[in-house]
């Protein structure tokens, strides 16, 4: 079977066929002739649609798509604020204030500072630039994902535009026969039992035309919702079915196992753990509180005259002592973490090596359907549908053999287009390292807390 490229569904023509009637009886109709409906008659008034036209629309469109970006802009002000330096604090100090004819006390203000020591702000910084790198891998994860679903969606609706075409030729083929099984009646080469039949298999024809119709819009929406345009009206496809993609799918497996974005992204989730046990480390390292003030004091040096201390500055210094709390649980917990995101990587590559090995083998069985069905059934039945037919005009064949063989012919034709699919729903499952997903939420590599180095803490996380 040679299929053109695919063009804009076209009406078929369900023109009326004769009166049903019974040659022995002809006041005995059974059932109505009604045209099959037109649900795809507004299609051919639009422009055809390819598959680069839903790629661009859902890298512009794709909600998932805009999220998986806003969560690398989540990791980069985290980032940001985890780096920021502690704010300074002021306040007032007095000490044995007395008052009436004794006067006294101190009385003052000052200026406390936490000095951050260890480079801890640079590693804390450091963990979220990590998760920042692993969000990045996540956008290219996700634009995979979309692009999959997209593609498979399209090659779904193309698959379903080109049913439709064929349906349209078989119904077109059925009302012929109807039409010269009448012209055989009426000159008594044909009964009763003939016209029926055909026009049976007209009626069904309508009906499969009707159901290959419904499931091209249904496919479209889909992929219409895939390419984040879900209002998008229903248009012909542009795409060539049968130039079906040439993959190695044995190095296709051995490729997703390595070059994966989510094996890309395990990988990353490890040094993220690496980055958090340097954190953790060094988070025992106590910081610098420094306190500097400035005070009145009343206290009286003098009686005649009466003169009070006055002015005078101090000054503390101070850290605390890590001495029972060196932050080891955290430290064995972030150890813990590296090991079980180095085995996560293991897990991944396992996991799509799993997934891929199986539709490597699906392409290259449906490869193989393709061929055969091309090159060795559909000849076959072709040209035997064609000397049943010749036979049957000539009066040499009963028609329920031509029946037969027409159906054996498009069946064979619906099971070419549906190996056709499978190459090409295998080639892009394979082609897009078995990611799936495109409407799925995209994950985050760290939390979405808002709480991180408050700006009235002090100076720790």
């Amino acid at each position: 079977m040679q299929m053109k490229p695919a063009q804009p569904v076209q009406s078929p023509d369900t023109r009326a066929t004769m009166t049903l009637q019974e040659p022995e009886n002809p006041g005995q109709n059974t059932g109505s002739n009604l045209p099959a409906p037109e649900l795809l008659k507004d299609i051919a008034t639009r422009p055809p649609m390819a598959l680069s036209d839903f790629e661009s629309l859902a890298d512009a469109n794709n909600p998932t798509l805009k999220q998986a970006n806003a969560i690398v802009r989540k990791s980069q002000e985290q980032a940001r604020q985890a780096g920021l330096y502690p704010n300074p604090s002021i306040g007032y100090q007095g000490e044995q204030i007395r008052g009436g004819s004794y006067g006294g006390g101190e009385q003052g203000g000052f200026v406390q500072q936490t000095i951050v020591l260890g480079g801890k702000l640079g590693l804390r910084r450091n963990l979220y630039e990590q998760q920042k790198r692993s969000d990045l891998i996540g956008v290219t994860e996700q634009t995979y994902r979309v692009h999959n679903d997209v593609q498979q969606a399209f090659y779904d609706a193309l698959t379903a535009q080109a049913m439709v075409q064929l349906h349209q030729r078989l119904l077109g083929v059925a009302l012929d026969a109807v039409e010269t099984v009448h012209q055989l009646s009426n000159v008594g080469q044909a009964d009763a039992p003939d016209i029926l039949q055909t026009e049976v298999e007209a009626e069904q024809a309508k009906v499969e035309y009707v159901t290959a119709q419904r499931q091209y819009l249904q496919t479209f929406r889909a992929l219409a919702a895939l390419a984040g345009k879900g209002d998008l009206p229903a248009t012909s496809l542009h795409g060539e079915l049968e130039k079906t993609p040439d993959l190695n799918a044995d190095e296709m497996v051995n490729s997703i196992a390595a070059d994966s974005p989510t094996v890309k992204r395990a990988q990353q989730e490890a040094e993220v753990a690496q980055a958090r046990l340097k954190d953790a480390r060094r988070e025992s390292v106590p910081d610098l509180q420094l306190r500097a003030g400035e005070q009145y004091n009343g206290e009286q040096v003098s009686e005649n005259p009466t003169k009070a201390a006055g002015a005078q500055s101090f000054a503390t210094a101070g850290i605390n002592i890590p001495l029972w709390n060196r932050n080891q649980g955290n430290v064995g917990a972030a150890k813990a973490e590296i090991e079980r995101a180095r085995q996560d990587v293991t897990r991944e590559q396992l996991s799509l090596r799993q997934q891929a090995a199986p539709l490597a083998q699906s392409y290259l069985a449906a490869r193989f359907e393709v061929d055969r069905y091309k090159t060795q059934l559909i000849p076959r039945a072709a040209r035997a549908y064609e000397l049943y037919l010749k036979k049957y005009q000539n009066m040499a064949q009963a028609y329920p053999q031509v029946l037969v063989s027409q159906r054996t012919l498009f069946q064979l034709q619906i099971s070419y287009l549906m190996a056709l699919h499978d190459v090409w729903r295998s080639a892009i499952a394979l082609q897009n390292y078995t990611l799936t997903g495109g409407l799925d939420h995209p994950t985050s590599s760290g939390s979405s807390s808002t709480m991180i180095n408050l700006p009235n803490n002090s100076g720790n996380e």
